[in-house]
C-alpha cells in the first residue's frame, strides 16, 4: 500500500509519497506556522514530518523535490534537511537527502534570498559534483550556466529530464512508481529570470499496488498558459493517458490563474485546455486544494472561490471527492489528508479520535 500526505500549511505546499516497496518522495517542504500564535491552524510541519517518515530510525529520505522556489515551498527547508554544501547546514537532527529534484530556475536564477538561496546553493553543489540530483529542463538551457563555470554540458547531461520523459531510475516493475514530467519549459521573463511559475515541476505520478494503476497529477503553482502547452504537447503526441488522473492536486492554492485569465463573475471558465485536463478524471477520483479555507466571497488571493465552484462541477460529474487542506476535517482544527492507495483505488482516510479510524473510501477504475 501506497500512502499520499497533504499537510495543512495555509498557501502553502508540502506532500509525502510513501511507496508500498518503502521509499519516500517529499514534493516541497515549507513549514509556514507561526509557533507564537496559539490561534495558528497551520501544521507544525517539522514534527509531523519527521514522524511520518519514522524518525530517528529513518533519517534519509529517497527524493526531496522542490517544485519551484517561491518562499510558500521552500520555507524552513535549510533548517530541516542535511546540506552537502556547507557544514552550518549539517548534524544528526537534519534528514538527509539521497537525491534532490529541482526545476531549472533552481539552477540558473540570480538574486534569491534566505531559504530559496540556500537550497539554490545545494542544487548547484550537487549538480557541479555530478552527484545526488536531477534538474528539470531542456538540456540546452542550462549550457550557458555551465560554460560560465568552464563545465561542458556533454557531462552533466545525464543529470537533466527533459518534458516529455520519466524520471531515470525508476519503474514501475521494480519500484511501483514512476514519473512522467510535464513541466518546465525554458521561458524567460524579460528581465532574464526564469518565470518560476511558468518553469515549475509538473508531473504525473503512476503507482502501482495490487496489479491496479493509480495516477496522481502533481502540479505545484503551474498557470493556465503552462497548461496550454502541456495539454497540447501531450495530445500531439498522443500520451493522453499521461494527463489521467485519480488524484489531482489541485494548482497554485485553487487560484484562477491555473485555470483560466480571469476569474469570472460567479465560477472560473477554463481554457479549453483546462477543460480537457479537467475532463481525464476518473470517477470517484480525489482532488486537493492546498489551501486556505474557501471564502464566501470573492477575494484578490486565493484560494478563489468562483474557481472552487468550477472544480465542485467537475467533482460532481466524477463523484469525487473535493479536499481543502485547511477545511480537513474540520475548520477549526485541520489535520493531514492521508490519502491511500492500493489495489482497489485511492481512498480518502478520515480519522476519528478513537482507538478505531474510520474510513471513507473514493475508488476509481482502471485506466488503460
Amino acid at each position: 500500500m501506497t500512502k499520499v500526505k497533504f499537510y495543512p500549511l495555509g498557501n502553502a505546499d508540502s506532500c509525502l509519497i510513501q511507496t508500498g516497496a518503502g521509499k519516500y518522495f517529499l514534493f516541497d517542504y515549507a513549514d509556514m506556522r507561526n509557533p507564537d500564535d496559539i490561534d495558528d491552524k497551520r501544521i507544525n510541519l517539522a514534527e509531523k514530518f519527521k514522524e511520518d517518515i519514522d524518525w530517528p530510525k529513518r533519517k534519509e529520505i529517497d527524493v526531496l523535490a522542490f517544485t519551484h522556489g517561491d518562499n510558500d515551498h521552500v520555507k524552513k527547508a535549510a533548517e530541516m534537511f542535511w546540506l552537502d554544501h556547507a557544514i552550518k547546514y549539517q548534524g544528526d537532527d537534519r534528514v538527509k537527502i539521497k537525491e534532490l529534484w529541482v526545476p531549472a530556475a533552481l539552477i540558473v536564477e540570480e538574486g534569491s534570498e534566505d531559504d530559496t538561496r540556500v537550497i539554490r546553493s545545494e542544487a548547484r553543489y550537487r549538480f557541479l559534483q555530478k552527484s545526488g540530483i536531477k534538474v528539470f529542463a531542456r538540456p540546452g538551457h542550462l549550457e550557458k550556466w555551465l560554460n560560465d563555470q568552464g563545465k561542458s554540458l556533454s557531462d552533466y547531461k545525464h543529470l537533466i529530464v527533459d518534458a516529455g520523459q520519466c524520471v531515470p531510475g525508476l519503474t514501475l516493475e521494480g519500484d511501483g512508481i514512476e514519473f512522467f514530467v510535464h513541466s518546465p519549459f525554458a521561458k524567460r521573463t524579460d528581465e532574464g529570470l526564469l518565470d518560476r511559475n511558468d518553469n515549475c515541476l509538473v508531473m504525473q505520478a503512476t503507482i502501482r499496488e495490487g496489479g491496479r494503476d493509480s495516477r496522481f497529477l502533481i502540479t505545484a503553482d503551474s498557470v493556465s498558459e503552462s497548461w496550454v502547452d502541456i495539454v497540447n504537447s501531450t495530445r500531439k503526441h498522443s500520451n493522453d493517458h499521461r494527463l489521467a488522473w485519480d488524484l489531482f492536486k489541485i494548482p497554485h492554492h485553487c487560484s484562477y490563474l491555473s485555470m483560466a485569465d480571469e476569474k469570472g463573475d460567479h465560477k472560473t471558465k477554463p481554457t479549453p485546455e483546462f477543460e480537457w485536463l479537467l475532463n481525464q478524471g476518473n470517477e470517484r477520483a480525489i482532488m486537493v486544494s492546498s489551501s486556505w479555507p474557501i471564502p464566501d466571497t470573492t477575494k484578490d488571493q486565493p484560494p478563489h472561490v468562483e474557481t472552487y465552484r468550477r472544480y465542485e462541477e467537475t467533482a460532481d460529474k466524477l463523484d469525487a471527492q473535493l479536499v481543502v487542506t485547511m477545511e480537513h476535517p474540520k475548520i477549526n482544527n485541520p489535520k493531514t489528508v492521508n490519502i491511500l492507495v492500493d489495489g482497489a483505488g485511492v481512498t480518502l482516510k478520515h480519522e476519528v479520535p478513537s482507538a478505531v479510524g474510520v474510513i471513507t473510501t473514493t475508488k476509481s477504475p482502471r485506466v488503460g
